[in-house]
């Protein structure tokens, strides 16, 4: 079963404030459906904590950072 998360828990969880996850990092690196979900009949939005360690800790590609275009970045 998957963990969700507000913006404020997952701040505490990443280095990046809940302001910064909601108004740059929704639709540009977490991707609605797989990083996120929507509560039906409401504008909360919860995060898949799951979904989002296993982008940030790629085995097949080592320390690499995920980017929202689907490449990586190796530092």
């Amino acid at each position: 079963m998957p963990t969700f998360m507000s913006a404020k828990q997952l701040s505490g969880n990443i280095p990046y404030t809940y302001r910064h996850i909601n108004e740059y990092l929704k639709d540009r690196v977490f991707l609605e459906g797989i990083h996120y979900v929507r509560l039906p009949g409401s504008r909360r939005i919860m995060y898949i904590w799951e979904a989002i360690c296993t982008d940030l800790v790629d085995n097949k590609n080592g320390n690499a950072i995920p980017m929202a275009n689907g490449g990586v970045c190796h530092g």
